[in-house]
């Protein structure tokens, strides 16, 4: 397909899906960064290097591939990327993003439950923003353990159940409220996915958020030992604060050796996200 076609196509197969944000302020530059998802990846794969080493040659399995802009991105990196996702209609995404860089990109359609993939066939695996939408954490990081190589590893987001702004939502304090007032400020706020092509429509109550330390004890569980990355950068002096004031804090709080403490606290009762590198024992 040439790629002006494919642009095209990718464009009008996409746009349906984005209906349920029209509430974003930032909605014209949310749609093109979807569109043009594999230009905006260079922080992912920079995540992916830092615990995976260079990209070319790497085999990569993108679990929960979504619209396919980090598999596509990576791929055009050189690495050996394969894209599973449960969405067909994501799936077709995936391969039309693909076709405008005239990349043969291997797409799957299935459930990270249950991966129609050999044992111990890839070197790393990422999962981003999927861990909370499965059916089961607990099979998918089987599932992950399974197909990676002993050594491999893993990169995984995962939502923080004391998150203060809930990242799906962007509502502050709505993780701290039980499931059921939540919901009805989310449907008061008219942030609900009802219009949109969304078929599962799931509610803040079916996804699955994690605290930090329960979710470490779930991976050992298979084998996995943690990393987190966000830390790794603090140690590393490489960790960016947009906000002045935020600089300011961390500055005083480095000169009184309380910089990794006061991390630690913002990680496990204020942070959105956890950004999580998972090894095979």
């Amino acid at each position: 397909m040439p790629a002006v076609a494919a642009s095209s196509d990718l464009e009008r197969a996409i746009d349906p899906w984005l209906t349920h944000m029209r509430w974003r302020r930032d909605f014209a530059r949310w749609r093109e960064r979807r569109i043009n998802q594999e230009a905006y990846q260079r922080e992912r794969l920079a995540r992916l290097e830092q615990i995976a080493g260079h990209l070319e040659g790497l085999r990569v399995l993108d679990l929960g591939a979504g619209m396919g802009g980090f598999a596509v991105a990576a791929a055009l990196r050189g690495a050996q990327v394969v894209a599973s996702e449960y969405n067909p209609a994501y799936c077709r995404i995936t391969m039309l993003r693909a076709a405008r860089h005239y990349l043969s990109l291997p797409v799957i359609n299935a459930a990270g439950e249950a991966l129609p993939l050999p044992d111990a066939t890839f070197d790393a695996v990422v999962c981003w923003d999927v861990i909370e939408h499965v059916q089961s954490p607990d099979q998918v990081l089987h599932e992950i353990a399974r197909v990676l190589r002993p050594g491999g590893v893993a990169l995984v987001t995962v939502i923080n159940r004391r998150a203060w702004i809930d990242p799906h939502y962007h509502m502050r304090g709505i993780n701290w409220l039980p499931r059921p007032w939540a919901e009805w400020l989310i449907a008061r706020r008219g942030r609900v996915k009802q219009g949109a092509a969304f078929r599962d429509m799931q509610r803040l109550s079916d996804m699955h958020y994690f605290t930090y330390h329960a979710f470490v004890a779930l991976a050992a569980r298979h084998g996995f030992s943690m990393r987190d990355l966000r830390e790794e950068d603090l140690l590393r002096g490489t960790l960016y604060s947009p906000k002045p004031a935020r600089r300011i804090a961390r500055a005083a709080l480095h000169r009184l050796g309380l910089e990794r403490a006061a991390y630690r606290l913002q990680r496990d009762w204020y942070a959105g996200m956890f950004e999580l590198g998972l090894v095979k024992q």
